[in-house]
């Protein structure tokens, strides 16, 4: 597996696409930037029908949550991140969703609105307590705030070394500009939750309590709700995480032109509440 890994890292920047929101995003540690409006709409299609089939592959969403022809849509798709794995064939392999927001965003405008958590009596002070301690943090120093999700890994990646690649590629994308804190949620489907914490994730904890576990109905699944602070890893890591950031800088980023429209997840959120009303936190489908 070790050997695997390295190889992976050797050849991340030809195996590892970026789509950006806009040309507005995309800062100068990226070398090799393509604004192509057609190609960027072309790949989240791609995207999002290769997310819809292995939520659907996976049992984690029916028929009836993909467009007529297998998307997986969500209002942030247009406005987040996306990382590509693809395979020597140039098709993807894993993808993840990653939400860079201001630390200046109010707790209650993030997706985490929609978790099963933010619903409970028990859990839904300690949850809003936990998230706007860790915004205070990002305000404190000088951190951007993400929200990462959208995993999926196609079943015949899932026992090789390129999961765990993309994993600690997204490690190394927050850490381009100084690192960022944030959250993501991780089923027990494939060892996710146990894979992310190995990693550096952790549970959320207030007043003496950690935020539990909880089933989704909407994805059939139990899940658990990670922070994770991209500055600090598991120390096993970092050296691997590092390489992969400055090899990231190589990678082909695909994005648009600026526009004057929908600048931020937020204002997709709520451009799109009608759909999101019934769209709950970021479902990630990561496996290795």
């Amino acid at each position: 597996m070790l050997k695997a890994l390295e190889r992976n890292i050797a050849s991340v920047d030809e195996r590892i696409v970026l789509v950006a929101p806009s040309v507005a995003s995309v800062s100068d540690f990226f070398k090799n930037v393509d604004v192509d409006a057609d190609r960027h709409r072309q790949l989240v299609r791609d995207v999002q029908r290769f997310r819809g089939s292995i939520y659907l592959h996976d049992g984690a969403i029916t028929h009836q949550d993909v467009s007529a022809d297998g998307l997986h849509q969500t209002p942030e798709d247009d406005s987040g991140w996306h990382v590509l794995l693809l395979n020597k064939p140039q098709q993807i392999t894993a993808s993840a969703l990653y939400l860079e927001h201001d630390n200046t965003i109010a707790a209650e405008n993030l997706r985490v609105r929609h978790s099963p958590l933010a619903q409970q009596d028990q859990w839904r002070p300690k949850l809003w307590k936990a998230v706007r301690s860790e915004l205070a943090v990002a305000r404190n120093e000088h951190l951007r705030y993400v929200e990462l999700g959208g995993w999926a890994v196609a079943p015949e990646s899932r026992r090789t070394s390129g999961p765990l690649t993309m994993a600690l590629a997204v490690y190394g994308f927050s850490r381009r500009c100084g690192g960022a804190l944030g959250m993501t949620t991780a089923t027990f489907r494939h060892c996710s939750a146990v894979i992310l914490q190995r990693l550096g994730g952790s549970r959320f904890e207030v007043d003496g309590a950690t935020l539990p576990p909880y089933y989704d109905p909407r994805y059939k699944c139990m899940m658990e709700m990670l922070r994770f602070d991209s500055r600090r890893p598991n120390p096993k890591y970092i050296d691997l995480i590092d390489r992969l950031r400055d090899k990231l800088a190589d990678a082909l980023v695909i994005t648009r032109p600026a526009t004057n429209g929908i600048a931020s997840p937020y204002a997709a959120a709520k451009a799109h509440e009608g759909a999101l009303a019934s769209e709950p936190f970021v479902q990630p489908s990561f496996a290795a």
